[in-house]
């Protein structure tokens, strides 16, 4: 009997000692809440678009690279709860929040059933030497969540980053595009050859970064590309 109850006992203590709080307010967390409080997670500004619907996602890419379609789950602003997700994610090495943002998102998609079957769910790459420093994509948990609930493969290494670049964050559309036009490369094109691709990142600010990334993916014969992020910039 006491063995059985053991786990919850440590757990107890250890909530105790080094109590869980949450990434969007840093307010303790309660019995049955992960990652987000019951306030933070209603006060998530979903951006409630789909696969079906033209939004600003899409529009974003119009003239630019032929996307097939373009979404995001949440909208990013410069204060707030997104914010203080991703840069947990990203920043505080709390991975955990991609396979949370991930089976979100995924499930939300695969009930609505707006997306066409898509074949491989791809995150976009960082550097080699940015993956050693930070000892994770922050996009890959999210990606292969995504894929889970999409019932497609994830796929990594691929699509690689050829260079290391300072954060893109500020940067304008243009001074991006010259500073990146040829950051991505994919390593295998058979695989990719008349497949249905979804590009995932974390946050979409002017769609510098996606459109790249998106080039040589769509340079092979036959690729449909879709893209999907945890958020986009207001």
């Amino acid at each position: 009997m006491f063995r059985n109850k053991l786990p919850n006992i440590l757990n107890a203590i250890n909530n105790l000692l080094l109590p869980r709080v949450c990434f969007g307010c840093n307010a303790r967390l309660n019995g049955g809440e992960q990652h987000l409080c019951t306030v933070c997670r209603h006060q998530l500004p979903l951006t409630d678009y789909n696969f079906n619907d033209e939004n600003r996602v899409d529009r974003i890419f119009y003239g630019r690279i032929n996307i097939k379609k373009a979404n995001s789950f949440l909208f990013f602003t410069d204060q707030g709860i997104v914010k203080n997700l991703i840069h947990n994610l990203k920043y505080r090495n709390q991975e955990q929040i991609g396979a949370f943002l991930g089976d979100w998102f995924g499930q939300q998609i695969s009930e609505n059933n707006h997306l066409e079957k898509v074949d491989f769910v791809i995150p976009v790459p960082l550097h080699k030497k940015k993956l050693k420093k930070r000892g994770y994509n922050q996009t890959a948990l999210f990606a292969k969540r995504m894929a889970f609930h999409l019932n497609s493969t994830y796929l990594e290494n691929v699509l690689i980053k050829t260079a290391n670049t300072k954060t893109q964050t500020k940067r304008s559309r243009l001074a991006r595009w010259y500073d990146n036009r040829s950051l991505y490369e994919v390593t295998d094109e058979k695989i990719l050859k008349n497949k249905r691709i979804l590009l995932v990142d974390d946050v979409i600010t002017t769609g510098a970064t996606m459109e790249i990334c998106a080039r040589p993916l769509k340079k092979i014969e036959g690729t449909v590309v879709y893209i999907a992020t945890m958020a986009v910039v207001e």
